[in-house]
């Protein structure tokens, strides 16, 4: 926080905004009572499809895979009690990680025909954390004038319980590849383990054979499956309700006017906007934030 005048505004404090706290402030937050980081490594998972009889056809005639990206679009989790352990839980994730491929066919004319198609991956994951004790049922009123309160049909409006919090950054595409599976006991592609609200997530994807130079009438003796591996940093929390005491300086008030354009300056609020000059000519790496440093370490790394 920053001093300006007689007011404390938002920004770095000094020593000397220590003597303008006015009150002290009672809150209902969610504490943080444990947290873990992970850097997880998930190889070879397998890769599930909404329409799994295309994607198996389009598996067995591929002659490659690449993978494009791949993002979170859903998370599971279970906080359980861990037994003869007070205060500890353990926190059951899995997460729904979808993975768009790139499976390159052979087309008509001796050419390479590309074929982009989105599957999910799943990953589990199981850590123990502590989330302390206690429990309490929390009801709630909501005031409406002249009439009697909102109480929600009396039902449960939160507990003190331990929340899973997940937090997860861009998953990293490390590799795809096709593997041959000599048995399997899910060849329609296992699209009945995904959950509706997860596969409803995944677009539907179509391609015409007739533009690609496969024998569609040759039996296919192999079975294969698509696999990718990807990159996931996560941390996960347990947090609980509690009401916190905190010095408190003021209200927050804001105190600068909103920048917007209108119908009659439009481009006043344009020209606010720098030149995007990286966007045109990318910085080097010797200007490029931690890029040296990178280097180095990989070099250290190969060493």
């Amino acid at each position: 926080m920053g001093c300006s005048h007689d007011k404390v505004l938002p920004g770095l404090i000094s020593e000397r905004d220590l003597c303008r706290i006015r009150e002290a402030v009672c809150i209902q937050v969610e504490k943080i009572y444990d947290s873990c980081k992970e850097k997880d490594c998930i190889e070879d998972a397998r890769v599930f499809f909404k329409n799994p009889q295309q994607a198996n056809w389009l598996i067995c005639h591929a002659i490659n895979v690449k993978a494009r990206r791949a993002e979170v679009v859903k998370v599971f989790s279970d906080v359980e009690e861990v037994p003869f352990k007070r205060g500890f839980y353990t926190v059951d994730v899995k997460f729904f990680i979808k993975v768009t491929l790139d499976f390159f066919v052979p087309g008509l004319g001796g050419g390479i025909k590309i074929i982009t198609v989105p599957g999910i991956v799943l990953f589990d994951k199981k850590v123990i954390l502590f989330g302390s004790e206690g429990n309490v049922k929390i009801f709630k009123s909501h005031f409406v004038e002249k009439g009697l309160d909102n109480q929600g049909g009396s039902a449960l409006q939160q507990d003190n319980l331990p929340i899973s919090k997940i937090e997860v950054a861009e998953p990293i595409t490390l590799g795809a590849k096709l593997v041959d599976v000599l048995e399997s006991s899910c060849d329609d592609g296992c699209a009945r383990n995904l959950p509706k609200v997860v596969s409803d997530l995944i677009e539907d994807f179509d391609f015409d054979e007739t533009d690609l130079a496969v024998d569609n009438t040759r039996e296919l003796n192999i079975r294969r499956q698509a696999v990718a591996t990807v990159g996931l940093f996560s941390i996960i929390k347990l947090a609980r309700f509690v009401q916190l005491l905190i010095p408190a300086f003021d209200f927050c008030i804001p105190n600068k006017q909103c920048v917007a354009a209108t119908e009659e300056n439009p481009c006043d609020l344009f020209d606010t906007i720098d030149f995007p000059i990286d966007e045109f000519f990318p910085p080097q790496k010797a200007d490029f934030p931690g890029a040296l440093e990178d280097d180095r370490a990989l070099t250290k790394d190969d060493l």
